[in-house]
Order: C-alpha cells, then sequence, then structure tokens
C-alpha cells in the first residue's frame, strides 16, 4: 500500500473517532437534559414524612390522614410523601404534641382540648351549644374564621392545617331516661378534667367527677357514678353501652379533631408546598366526615339493636338556658370568638 492510502485511512480512522465522541456526547446530554418527549429521567429524591395518630387504622380520623396523605403525595408530584402511624405507635397526644414541636415528627392528629395550653382561643370550640347545627359548624370552621383561630397556635411550634369530625357529645346513664335539664338533677356525671367540663355539668343540675376515661366502665358498673358524656361511637366501641342504657341524644358539645405540623416543617417548605399541603387537608376534611358519619349510624344501629333507649331531643332551647352560667363564666374570654363562629 503507498503513502497516500496510508495517509487516506488515517484520515478516515479519525473522522470515525471524533464522530463516535460527539455522538457519546450527545447522549449525555440528553440523558441530562430529557428525553424526546421533554421529560427529565432525573428525578428529586422523595422526602418522607410521619404522621402520629393514635386511633386504630379502620377509625374515621385515620382514614382521613390516609387521604391528607394521598393527596400531599399528588399535589407535590412525589417530591413529598406522609407515612400514617395508627394506633398510637408514636406514644399519647401529649407526648406526640412535644415531638411535633420539636420537629422530631413532622405531622399529627390531636383533640383540640389539649391545644388550649398552646392557644387560649381553641377553647372556644369546647363551649356548650356553640352551634345551631353541623352545618353552621362546619361552614365556619373550614371558612376564613376556622383559618385564623387555627393560626392563633403560631409561635408554638405547631401549624393548624384543618378541622376533623369528632361528633357531637352527648349525656348517659344507668338511672332513667334524660329528656330535659330537670332530669340531670342528682345524677353523677364524669367529665374530663377540666374548669369548663365541671360548669357545664354542674350548670345542668348534676354533680361533676373528673375520671380517667379507662376508670368510666367499672364506676358505672359498681355505682360509684351514674353516668358519662362523649359521642356515640365512643359510647359504642367502650363498651359503656352494656352499663348505661340510657342515651339522651342532645349534641350539647362537638369539639373537633385537629390536623396539624410542625413549624419546623412548615419553614422548610416552599409556597408552593404550603399551599399544596393546606389543601391537602382541607380536602381530606370530606373523606374524613363521611366515614364518622358511617362510624356514628353504625353504632347507634348496634346500641338500639341491644336494647338500650335513645332519647331524642329535638328542641335544645332550655338546654341552651340551663348552661346561661357557663357563657356567664367563660364568655369574657372568648367573646370575639364566639360572636364571629356564631354570627
Amino acid at each position: 500500500m503507498n503513502k497516500k492510502l496510508v495517509y487516506l485511512f488515517s484520515i478516515l480512522f479519525l473522522v470515525v473517532i471524533v464522530l463516535a465522541a460527539c455522538g457519546g456526547e450527545t447522549d449525555d446530554a440528553a440523558s441530562e437534559e430529557g428525553n424526546d418527549d421533554g421529560t427529565s429521567e432525573e428525578t428529586e429524591e422523595t422526602v418522607t414524612l410521619t404522621l402520629a395518630e393514635n386511633h386504630p387504622e379502620d377509625y374515621p380520623t385515620t382514614i382521613g390522614n390516609e387521604e391528607f396523605a394521598r393527596l400531599v403525595e399528588e399535589k407535590t408530584d412525589g417530591r413529598y410523601e406522609v407515612e400514617v402511624y395508627a394506633g398510637g405507635q408514636l406514644g399519647e397526644e401529649s407526648e406526640v404534641l412535644e415531638q411535633v414541636q420539636l420537629g422530631t415528627i413532622e405531622l399529627a392528629r390531636v383533640n383540640s382540648i389539649p391545644l388550649t395550653q398552646f392557644s387560649d382561643e381553641i377553647g372556644v370550640l369546647s363551649m356548650p351549644y356553640l352551634f345551631d347545627d353541623e352545618e353552621a359548624k362546619w361552614d365556619k370552621l373550614n371558612g376564613e374564621v376556622g383559618q385564623e383561630l387555627l393560626g392563633t397556635l403560631d409561635g408554638s411550634g405547631l401549624v393548624g392545617l384543618t378541622f376533623y369530625d369528632s361528633g357531637e357529645r352527648s349525656f348517659y346513664n344507668s338511672e332513667r331516661p334524660v329528656e330535659t335539664p330537670e332530669d340531670m338533677e342528682g345524677l353523677q356525671i364524669r367529665v374530663q378534667s377540666s374548669d369548663l367540663a365541671i360548669a357545664i355539668v354542674e350548670s345542668l343540675g348534676a354533680s361533676a367527677t373528673p375520671m380517667e376515661y379507662g376508670e368510666v366502665y367499672s364506676a358505672m358498673q359498681t355505682g360509684v357514678i351514674d353516668g358519662a358524656e362523649n359521642n356515640f361511637p365512643s359510647y359504642y366501641t367502650s363498651n359503656h353501652y352494656e352499663v348505661a342504657e340510657y342515651f339522651t341524644v342532645n349534641g350539647y358539645q362537638g369539639t373537633p379533631e385537629v390536623l396539624l405540623g410542625s413549624e419546623d416543617l412548615w419553614d422548610d417548605l416552599s409556597d408552593e408546598d404550603r399551599e399544596a399541603f393546606t389543601e391537602a387537608a382541607m380536602e381530606s376534611v370530606d373523606v374524613q366526615r363521611e366515614a364518622w358519619a358511617e362510624l356514628t349510624e353504625e353504632s347507634r344501629e348496634a346500641v338500639i339493636e341491644n336494647g338500650n333507649e335513645l332519647v331524642e331531643v329535638e328542641d335544645t332551647d332550655e338546654w341552651r338556658e340551663a348552661v346561661q352560667p357557663v357563657y356567664d363564666e367563660f364568655g369574657d374570654q372568648y367573646s370575639e370568638w364566639i360572636d364571629r363562629l356564631t354570627e
């Protein structure tokens, strides 16, 4: 082979090497910048968050939590996922609240009553006969006033996202049917350990006995107390219906649950993600409330089938009049919020 041919072959070989190298760079660039359809092959790392729930997996608040988790993942395009730990796996509500404040747990569902230690204003939701009906209640809680009330937690290390349903509380006892406040006279009723709870029961003519929830069944069974107060599902699932035959459906109190997050989490979120989390929380309420309604109806049917007597109070006017002393005693500290929630 003469020198000219050798030279030509050498040139061709170099051209092939250069083209191959260019082709490799193009492929690498495509893998970094995107595919033909414009989507990126590189994805952001998913951040996994923890949500603490002390109710069982099939309980309405847990069902609401799971819907919230689904919506968060959907609205953030998978950048955030929420793992729900039900059944008190992460501790009791008081322990969970401390961990949320510290940021070691990012999210939790708690009752609003323990939150009064961080926001006095939230205590207004425990006032008796605060709302005329369920529609009025949820219009307020899901609206601007409800969000502002959650905002009173600012500075506590907690961020309120939305309210969940925990039903209406009513009285039940082992002695007699209770139709009017006068029928409460002389009954010994278990209450939570709070000045407001005690004042409500005493305004109705009964004696209030603060007691741990786990002691209520045996206390009614042995006659230490005559009755207690709670919602239908709790009355049924706690088996209190076995030792307290009479349930008065008067819905005197409807303290809601609260879905909340830690301020540490909130500070780390972009404005866009904060909006996504808030929307997910608000949109999960319908699913949670539907699950609550189903559980309430199931519980109601079960206690009726058991032979318990339900006293339906259609007109609560005289009950509202009877608890007026509670508003005289506690109303001043909540006056602004009472006006806004009931206007």
